[in-house]
């Protein structure tokens, strides 16, 4: 059995836990609308760009001045996973549902006797996939002392993975993040962005015809890697926004465990201490007595 002096060093540390998680879930929660107003609002102009790259595209689709970053290689035998996680941990389940995710289709690739080659931007997706495939895993990105994502971090990768594609290091190449749902959901996404994937356009009306200046190609061949950098961007934002709302309702979750503990502690604590003086009383009256 715990002395008195154990106890009580065990129940100042379970309350300097719950100071320390407490803290953490104000800091969360201070970050998160910053980060969910900037996700939210990337949201439209990714959207946008898709559905006006997928228009333009339709009118060069099968054509051989299509740009190789519209038509991809021809081929699906290499495949480049790009899985966006955090640099830090303490946010739940956030990183793992990403890196399980990537896992999956990492898996399914193999499975069919594909190569897979990974690129990690995030030290925490690096941690858990290097013990699984720690030959597959060609570079890592770190974004460590970054306030704040900028789109010249999304650019700077975006210009890797066109680098990548050029010297015909893979065929196919899939973004992996979380999209902001809400504090308390957060959605692991995987989005092919090259070749891109465009979702089709639900329109009632006949379908508008426009005439480009420059030629479709020419557009393609500017947009194309920007549209790269924006998908890269927005996925940096939702996790974010994800990233620091997984974080509040984990510390919240931990801050009422330590309550739940430091009660149990106080109430262990109390009926020891009570059972000692009250050995001590009946040490002391009956060697009274015995006088």
């Amino acid at each position: 059995m715990a002395s008195l002096k154990d106890m009580r060093v065990r129940l100042a540390s379970t309350k300097a836990t719950q100071k320390i998680t407490k803290a953490m879930q104000m800091v969360a929660a201070s970050k998160l609308r910053r980060a969910q107003v900037a996700a939210e609002a990337a949201r439209p102009y990714a959207e946008a760009m898709g559905k006006m790259l997928s228009s333009i595209a339709a009118g060069v689709a099968g054509s051989d001045a299509a740009p190789k970053l519209l038509a991809g290689t021809g081929n699906d035998k290499v495949h480049l996973l790009v899985v966006c996680t955090a640099e830090r941990g303490l946010c739940g389940p956030f990183n793992s549902a990403i890196v399980r995710l990537a896992r999956e289709k990492a898996n399914a690739l193999l499975s069919e006797g594909k190569e897979v080659k990974i690129l990690c931007v995030g030290r925490k997706g690096l941690d858990q996939l290097r013990r699984i495939y720690p030959k597959n895993i060609i570079e890592t990105i770190e974004l460590r002392g970054v306030r704040q994502i900028g789109f010249e971090n999304a650019e700077a990768i975006a210009q890797k993975i066109v680098a990548l594609f050029e010297r015909g290091a893979f065929d196919v190449a899939t973004l992996f993040f979380s999209r902001f749902k809400s504090v308390i959901a957060q959605i692991p996404t995987a989005q092919q962005i090259i070749p891109p994937v465009f979702e089709a356009e639900n329109s009632a009306g006949p379908a508008a015809s426009y005439e480009y200046e420059p030629d479709e190609e020419e557009i393609l061949a500017e947009l194309l890697p920007r549209n790269l950098a924006v998908q890269v961007f927005r996925a940096l934002l939702e996790n974010a926004a994800s990233e620091q709302g997984a974080r509040m309702s984990a510390m919240d979750n931990a801050t009422r465990n330590a309550g739940d503990m430091i009660r149990k502690q106080t109430l262990t604590y109390n009926r020891t201490r009570q059972a000692m003086i009250t050995k001590e009383l009946i040490e002391i009256i009956s060697g009274a007595e015995a006088l």
